[in-house]
Formats: structure tokens, C-alpha cells, sequence
């Protein structure tokens, strides 16, 4: 009875390790690591570096989804961290995100843009929606050849879930006045609104860094409904918009996103072999 007792203990013990204590061990190790790249990137920019990441991720014990994007919180931690960078010192933000609230994004940006240091925005992969705002707000802009920023045309919360504010503007536009109901009307008047604050802030945030024809190009294409909202635009397209846009992504930034990985019931499935391809005849030799 004593031997069964003692094989539950065991087995309880084992099972607390598994669930709690080992994930956190990893865990610490993961800051560890990452902490040790912020500073190898610090004494490289010489400038404060700030991360907003963002993985589609789950609780490990119970498999609940947590979708992350930009929230207040995000404001709160990156505006904390802007506030206590020397005014001297340069500030570099890398960004993994899908995009967020407008609220939180445009106190980032509007942060980022009154820093009187220089701001580094570096895009390993993805930086979408309110992630492209705050992309703006910077002095450069650094990207991997293949990553993307998006569209920042204002999206509002309907019935049928959320519809671009320069669609609404355009329907009633062609259709009239006179042929569209009141509660459509009044979804314009606010997607209206919703524009003109997107296009006076994009303006602010381009303010002494580009021509006032190219922020008007900025604006068309980027706020004015060119594009659908998740319309990938490359560093091509954003030079050609006249921003300061560079290709050069340093190697730590790509080691830095190695130590945020997703959940492994939430990868892609994909695998590969970190070394160079072999040949038929090095394959033989082996």
C-alpha cells in the first residue's frame, strides 16, 4: 500500500514538473537569451531597442487560442520605454504584428515620432495595419527583402463585421444620398471621420521627412482605400513612395525572432535542415 502511496506521490511530482515547473525553467531560459541579443543590438545601433512582437499563441496546459495584436497595454509598455530613452539616444522598434487597436497605434506612433533621437523601425517579417502606422512615425525604415508593411485605411465595426471606411464613403458616393438608408448614412459620416483623422495623422507623422506631394501619395495609397486592408506592400513599393526604406536586416534581428516561437499546435508544418543543401556525391560519402 506504502509502495502504491509512494508511486502516486511520484507521479504527482512529476506531473507538476512537466505542466509547471519545466515550461517556466524554459521560459526563463527564452528571456535569458533574448535579453542577451537586446543588448548585442543596443551596443550595435547604439540606441534603446524595444521589441512589440506578436505570436498567435496558446496556454500551453489548456490549448486556449490568444490572438495578439496591438492593445493599450502595448502602448502603455512601448510609450514607458520611449519616455525613459535619453533624448540623446536613438530608439530602435522591431515589429512582428498583424496591427491592433488605432488607439494604441497612434500613441506608439505619435511617441515614436516626438523622440528627438533617431527612430529605426526593423520588419523581420510582417508589420500590418496599426504595425505600418507606427512604421511611418520612423526615421528609417528596415526590412527583410521579403517582409511586407499594409494598408492603414480605417476598418469599422459593423453587422457584418468590419468594412473599410473608404468602401462605405464610395457606396454612397455612386448610389446617392437619396437611395441609401439612414443607419448607411450615418456609417458614412463616421467612416468619413474615421478617414480625415487617418490622413491628419499620416500627415503629422511624415511631417519634415518627405515632400508634400509624397505624403499626398503616401495617403492615396496607403489610407484611401487603394488596396484591400491585408494587401501586402513591399519595400519596392514603399521606396518608390519616397520612404526611407533599407533591405539590410542584421543576422541577430533573425536569431532574436528564433526565441519567440509559437506553440507547437499552432505551427505551420514546416520543416528544413538548418545547413547548406548537399550534393548527390556528398550524400555517397556520408
Amino acid at each position: 500500500m506504502n509502495g502504491f502511496a509512494d508511486f502516486l506521490w511520484l507521479f504527482f511530482i512529476l506531473w507538476v514538473f512537466i505542466t509547471v515547473v519545466s515550461p517556466q525553467l524554459r521560459y526563463s531560459a527564452l528571456r535569458r537569451a533574448r535579453a542577451n541579443i537586446i543588448r548585442a543590438l543596443e551596443a550595435m545601433f547604439n540606441s534603446k531597442v524595444i521589441t512589440l512582437i506578436h505570436r498567435q499563441e496558446r496556454i500551453s496546459l489548456f490549448g486556449i487560442p490568444i490572438y495578439k495584436f496591438i492593445d493599450i497595454e502595448d502602448s502603455e509598455d512601448v510609450l514607458r520605454a520611449i519616455r525613459t530613452t535619453p533624448p540623446n539616444k536613438g530608439i530602435v522598434l522591431i515589429m512582428h504584428t498583424p496591427g491592433g487597436l488605432m488607439l494604441a497605434a497612434s500613441q506608439i506612433a505619435l511617441a515614436l515620432k516626438r523622440h528627438p533621437g533617431r527612430k529605426i523601425v526593423i520588419v523581420p517579417h510582417y508589420a500590418m495595419s496599426g504595425g505600418t502606422l507606427i512604421a511611418l512615425a520612423a526615421d528609417e525604415i528596415i526590412m527583410d527583402p521579403d517582409a511586407v508593411l499594409g494598408p492603414v485605411d480605417p476598418q469599422l465595426g459593423t453587422q457584418m463585421g468590419s468594412l473599410p471606411a473608404p468602401s462605405i464613403v464610395k457606396v454612397v458616393r455612386e448610389k446617392g444620398v437619396d437611395k441609401v438608408d439612414d443607419d448607411t448614412l450615418i456609417l458614412a459620416d463616421i467612416a468619413e471621420k474615421a478617414l480625415n483623422q487617418t490622413k491628419d495623422l499620416v500627415r503629422k507623422l511624415l511631417k519634415g521627412k518627405l515632400p508634400e506631394d509624397k505624403v499626398e501619395l503616401v495617403i492615396e495609397r496607403l489610407v484611401m482605400g487603394k488596396y484591400t486592408h491585408d494587401w501586402p506592400i513591399t519595400a519596392e513599393e514603399l521606396k518608390e513612395l519616397g520612404l526611407n526604406v533599407k533591405t539590410e536586416v542584421p543576422p541577430l534581428i533573425y536569431n532574436l525572432m528564433a526565441l519567440y516561437p509559437q506553440e507547437a499546435a499552432r505551427r505551420p508544418a514546416v520543416e528544413y535542415l538548418p545547413t547548406a543543401p548537399y550534393g548527390a556525391e556528398e550524400l555517397i560519402k556520408k
